[in-house]
């Protein structure tokens, strides 16, 4: 058990202690859902069955495409085929871009009119959607930061909050189901998902998973303001050797259970009961198809007992693109064996049709087939739907108001990530005369990234017009006659350098906008990591003037820019911020905010030079170097912190103690301001070479000019595990290091 696992197991038990009956409650809930599923099941045909492992598209039931100029049409009659049938247990997606709330409305009721009204044993359809930063497809919803700048804020309590938010402005579109949140962890930075994980480290991904989980689904996701979430994607999918999306990953069976796993196997313990797999291969063999990793892994070892859905046509793929499969009949049948439980076919009725021969001729057996629909009925009965399945019109003030959207600029604010700050440049007066200019910095969608409105988020028309890019909520905060705007270059082109040097020798100080346009998985795919040739040469004419250049990066993944640093005089690194990002930069940069992000990955100097803070020791010996721009954990304030006092409560412990550790942290500055307060361990000596430290806690505090704050946290036996030489979890007595900042203190296991 993890530290952060038993953070909530203590949870929980006070929770037993004080309100038992609910709690039996919820086990004789449980107990009450197998028992209904189980006899629902003995009353489906073989037909039924298979239609339950089914999953469409609202494409394929649907006329026209919603777009800026076409409103999103159902197609009735394919609907009805689909439910009535071909009995389809679930239905996903928009077609293409959000609905708003009472179009969702009228959608899942008419869906859910065919299923509990017309079909013959009135199962409802489960639909499920991508809000992976809010309700992403409905209109006017909160979209919070990206994950990989929520990991930024290092506030697991921030990012249950948002899951909180998040499930209600779904559940109140009519949405029981979301696919997210996204436990890959993010390892290899040039993959175009990047932007979708928590970042490079293990512990903080599980951490920020479990605390979205706990806010998404509560303690009973039937309730009507919480939802079934969907773990993505299972596992390995974040490690492409090339850094292109889906394609293979090389990684061992013992790295696998050292970095990959765990998030997946703790969200399993907190109750996630549905999973995606993996679209990709791990060690040449396609996911979809490994009976290991679906089975022996997640459904064996780790208990899983939901379901697990395919990604995008993963399992025609097998045959398709893969090649492991000879037809499209093996594909399915490698692919339900090996553990799949429902097919996002999801464009026809492909799957339906060949498991449906399949198991009529014995070749997969209805034992398989009645384990997958109970997996599926026992997580439908969960959420609620059988007894509830249509949207609650009530629920839609939820959506987007004031409250949300003040925890959604905290979270902006809280996600920016300064490191640098020459001569306390920032923050800027407020009459001072600005230029903006770069290519990130009047665009929306560049404050959002992918799955936003549209699936590649890039649909600058669609965006709320009430929402503020960086220029305008500048203008805003410094007033229209003090900020100019002049775009200066595309992201791959001059736009009009020549006329915005013009501009910026009239201006006090250049706000520099630069960075990635908006991409979502295989249209985000580079072959160099280093910015665009143009968006440099701006920063380099820009610095000729000799005026302060304040540096600010909007991009889904950290692009080399070496060499622009030391020609910037601060730097904001924005990533992916969300709808109140423009705002949240602009506080920051006039002093209404105190920056207090820190990175949740290492941001490389060097295209080929890409390290991870939690290096081996061999990586920085025998002429070799860790010499990233910044390192995993870096930030600056516009404040100081003093740490002091770092104590351990015994220098030496058995395998059955915990460790209790105290740190003073102390603002010595002049403005309040936040700390993300960092826990390292170093295992000194090990049968597998141990990294150099090891992420073990995190907790932010704030922190008034002269306060000092006592921050503890508690090690247990996991905590100084690894994966040994046989891929069993194992703890080597030795000596190890404590280090918070700048302090250390060493202890031995016995």
């Amino acid at each position: 058990m993890t530290m952060i696992m038993k953070t909530y197991l203590m949870f929980f038990l006070c929770s037993m202690m004080i309100c038992a009956a609910s709690t039996d409650k919820i086990v004789k809930s449980r107990k009450e859902i197998d028992v209904k599923v189980a006899q629902l099941l003995s009353q489906m045909t073989i037909e039924e069955k298979v239609g339950q492992m089914t999953q469409i598209t609202l494409q394929a039931v649907s006329e026209k495409q919603g777009t800026k100029d076409q409103a999103h049409v159902l197609n009735d009659g394919a609907l009805k085929d689909a439910i009535l049938k071909y009995n389809v247990g679930s239905i996903l997606n928009v077609y293409d871009a959000a609905h708003s709330i009472s179009y969702w409305h009228e959608i899942i009721t008419k869906i859910q009119n065919l299923a509990t009204k017309e079909s013959r044993l009135k199962i409802p359809v489960l639909y499920g959607i991508d809000a992976i930063h809010g309700a992403t497809y409905t209109k006017g919803a909160t979209l919070f930061p990206q994950a990989i700048s929520m990991a930024a804020t290092f506030n697991a309590d921030l990012e249950k909050q948002c899951g909180e938010i998040t499930s209600k402005e779904v559940r109140a579109s009519g949405i029981p189901w979301n696919f997210y949140p996204v436990l890959d962890v993010g390892r290899q930075v040039l993959w175009p998902r990047f932007w979708e994980t928590f970042g490079e480290d293990t512990y903080l991904t599980t951490a920020m998973g479990l605390s979205y989980i706990k806010g998404a689904e509560g303690d009973d996701f039937s309730e009507k303001n919480k939802l079934a979430i969907c773990l993505k994607h299972y596992v390995g999918y974040s490690a492409p050797n090339n850094g292109k999306d889906r394609t293979p990953a090389w990684i061992s069976e013992r790295m696998l259970r050292e970095y990959y796993l765990p998030p997946f196997e703790e969200a399993v313990k907190a109750g996630a009961l549905t999973v995606m797999a993996n679209s990709s291969e791990v060690d040449g063999i396609s996911v979809h198809s490994d009976h290991h990793i679906l089975t022996d892994i997640l459904k064996g070892e780790m208990k899983f007992d939901g379901f697990i859905v395919s990604d995008w046509e993963d399992i025609k793929r097998l045959y398709t693109r893969d090649h492991v499969a000879s037809s499209p009949e093996e594909a399915v049948k490698m692919a339900v064996m090996a553990g799949v439980d429902m097919s996002m076919v999801p464009q026809d009725f492909s799957f339906y049709k060949i498991l449906l021969d399949l198991v009529k001729k014995n070749e997969v057996p209805l034992e398989r087939i009645d384990d997958a629909v109970t997996r599926i009925l026992r997580v439908k009965m969960m959420t609620g739907i059988f007894e509830n399945p249509y949207p609650d019109p009530s629920m839609s003030g939820l959506v987007g108001n004031s409250e949300n959207e003040e925890k959604n600029l905290q979270a902006a604010e809280e996600s920016i990530v300064m490191t640098k700050n020459e001569n306390n440049i920032l923050p800027l007066k407020k009459g001072t005369k600005i230029l903006v200019t770069g290519p990130t910095a009047d665009l929306l969608s560049v404050l959002n990234g992918g799955w936003t409105i549209t699936w590649q988020g890039d649909e600058e028309a669609l965006y709320p017009k009430k929402a503020n890019t960086i220029a305008k909520a500048l203008k805003q905060k410094f007033g229209e006659k003090n900020v100019i705007y002049s775009a200066g270059t595309g992201f791959a082109k001059d736009v009009n350098i020549a006329e915005t040097i013009k501009l910026a020798k009239e201006a006090d100080a250049i706000i520099l906008c630069l960075g990635e346009k908006s991409y979502c998985e295989t249209a985000g795919n580079i072959n160099d990591l280093e910015l665009d040739t143009v968006q440099l040469q701006l920063a380099s004419r820009l610095a000729e003037l000799n005026k302060p250049i304040i540096l600010v990066m909007l991009e889904g993944r950290p692009r080399v820019i070496n060499s622009i640093v030391g020609k910037a005089d601060a730097i904001l690194i924005g990533m992916l911020p969300g709808m109140r990002g423009g705002n949240a930069i602009a506080n920051i940069i006039s002093g209404d905010a105190v920056p207090s992000g820190k990175l949740p990955f290492t941001y490389p100097k060097y295209s080929n030079s890409l390290y991870h803070y939690d290096y081996k020791p061999l990586e920085g010996a025998e002429g070799n170097a860790y010499d990233p721009q910044w390192s995993f954990g870096y930030g600056k304030s516009y404040t100081s912190f003093e740490y002091s006092g770092l104590q351990l409560d015994k220098n030496t412990i058995s395998d059955t103690d915990t460790l209790n550790i105290n740190v003073t942290v102390k603002n010595t500055g002049k403005v309040a301001g936040s700390e993300s307060v960092l826990l390292y361990l170093h295992d000194m000596y090990g049968s597998v070479s141990r990294p150099v430290k090891q992420l073990r806690g995190f907790k932010k505090v704030s922190l008034k000019p002269g306060e000092s704050k006592a921050v503890q946290f508690t090690l247990i036996n996991y905590d100084l595990s690894f994966i040994g030489r046989e891929n069993k979890r194992i703890t080597e007595p030795g000596d190890f290091l404590i280090m918070v900042d700048d302090l250390s203190a060493g202890f031995k296991l016995k």
